[in-house]
């Protein structure tokens, strides 16, 4: 079995502290080469059953992003009237949250909820395992991405039925993650909502708890 030496660990570490949640993109595209590295990674994800359950959709065309972007411009604001009278009200409207136009590659993830069927291994009992393990391929791809100098950011605040229409998926697909791909203007010391403002990182000791909720570790 293949081990790791301490630098290697330590790389792996800085990768991961290093991921951000990118919105601003210098329009140069993203070779093919680097592109495929970044899908690779994804594919390489662990999924139940060895499912494998994703699928990409690269998203280039303009007419479809702007269609995406009316989808964002139309939740956002249903997003901002839920803050009406909230004193975070102004910063969100400042918050920059999607790169949709500006990125010069849309993504769309997705996952085959049919693959395997009629059995489905390790999802009788809990059936969303492969909508997680699709996660995991995000989650990849994203500090491939990271390495590759590549910015990746997650728009969430999208109608995913619409979305759906839009791209055209059949029944059985469900979309999973809409990310904007693209090298970013800078890659922040601090995720953007922390240097913002909106919310501080937790205290991971508040976080972990054993063998019972609530019961803190000796």
């Amino acid at each position: 079995m293949t081990s790791f030496n301490t630098n290697e660990r330590d790389v792996l570490h800085r990768i991961l502290r290093a991921r951000r949640d990118i919105r601003h993109f210098r329009h140069d595209s993203v070779p093919e080469e680097v592109l495929t590295r970044m899908l690779e990674a994804a594919h390489y994800a662990p999924s139940v059953g060895f499912k494998q359950p994703w699928n990409y959709i690269l998203i280039r065309s303009l007419d479809v992003r702007r269609r995406i972007k009316s989808l964002f411009e139309e939740a956002n604001q249903e997003e901002l009237a839920k803050l009406s009278g909230d004193e975070r009200s102004d910063l969100y409207k400042s918050l920059k949250l999607e790169g949709i136009m500006e990125a010069p590659l849309n993504l769309a993830v997705t996952c085959d909820r049919d693959r395997d069927a009629p059995f489905h291994l390790g999802q009788g009992q809990m059936p969303e395992m492969d909508l997680y393990s699709t996660c995991l391929a995000v989650q990849n791809l994203w500090l491939a991405a990271r390495v590759e100098g590549v910015g990746v950011g997650w728009v969430s605040i999208i109608d995913p039925e619409k979305t759906a229409k839009i791209l055209e998926l059949p029944n059985h697909i469900q979309l999973v993650a809409y990310l904007c791909v693209g090298y970013p203007i800078e890659f922040k010391d601090r995720p953007m909502l922390e240097e913002a403002g909106w919310k501080s990182r937790l205290s991971l000791s508040n976080l972990v708890f054993e063998d019972r909720w609530g019961h803190s570790p000796k």
